[in-house]
């Protein structure tokens, strides 16, 4: 990448943080949104949840909220890219004399910062309610690399499918499909206590495997399981989503760069 494209990066991706410096609001209902999920599944459900094989189910849960979240950032994506394809603003960034490659790279830059901000609120969210982990730190770290992981790979489905539905209306319909995906996992409960032909399903879900691997390194309740899915979740939370950008990062820019044509 050239000095030239860096610049150009750099000026997208500080457009992006101008927007949240006006729209602070915004900001704070996007960061607390997934800290409300928590505690309400903490707190007003958590009584009545256990975890197979033992443990304190806010162990459990508070990694798997760290997972769901960065699945869950696709919609801010979608909405973000649909918004500026419909203002006429991308059309423009592509009439000036700047890389073509800026946009995508501001935006994956910007989505990235704001899911490591996200994830640290609901680290410290999670310490204060009693969440540990017992590994070393380098454990602690690898786990944080795996949802960022995540993230990178589901930004890249979330700018494609923006640019795909064109209106942010059509964010809606996507948001119908992501719910169902995000819950048929193990975020809130153990495959285990699924009926078996769903918790096949839902062991396989990219997201579980993140899920199952952060249990694992940070040392709590849930990590591995019976299938192979959950006891190789370290191999999968790093294959899944290298499949999905595999898949979704070459068609996005090959969809960025037919805009307007």
């Amino acid at each position: 990448m050239t000095t030239a494209t860096l610049i150009d990066s750099w000026t997208m991706t500080r457009r992006g943080l101008a927007h949240w410096a006006r729209q602070p609001v915004q900001v704070a209902v996007q960061l607390a949104f997934p800290v409300m999920m928590l505690v309400m599944f903490a707190y007003f459900l958590g009584g009545g949840m256990t975890v197979p094989g033992g443990g304190d189910y806010k162990e459990y849960l508070v990694p798997g909220t760290f997972a769901l979240t960065m699945v869950f950032g696709l919609e801010g994506t979608m909405l973000a890219i649909t918004q500026d394809l419909n203002k006429g603003v991308i059309d423009r960034f592509r009439s000036m004399p700047m890389a073509r490659s800026a946009v995508l790279v501001g935006r994956s830059v910007l989505d990235m910062l704001q899911s490591a901000l996200g994830l640290l609120v609901l680290l410290g969210v999670g310490l204060a309610m009693g969440w540990r982990w017992h590994g070393g730190l380098g454990d602690a770290l690898l786990a944080v690399g795996l949802l960022l992981w995540l993230r990178f790979a589901m930004l890249w489905l979330g700018i494609f499918l923006g640019m795909a539905a064109g209106r942010p209306e059509m964010v809606q319909a996507v948001q119908i499909l992501v719910w169902p995906v995000g819950f048929l996992s193990n975020v809130f409960a153990s495959t285990e206590t699924m009926p078996g032909w769903l918790g096949a399903v839902a062991v396989w879900n990219p997201m579980s495997a993140t899920a199952t691997a952060i249990r694992e390194l940070f040392g709590g309740p849930g990590g591995g399981g019976d299938s192979w899915a959950a006891d190789h979740a370290q191999l999968l939370a790093v294959c899944w989503p290298l499949a999905l950008i595999a898949v979704f990062l070459p068609v996005a820019v090959r969809r960025y760069g037919r805009l307007s044509r």
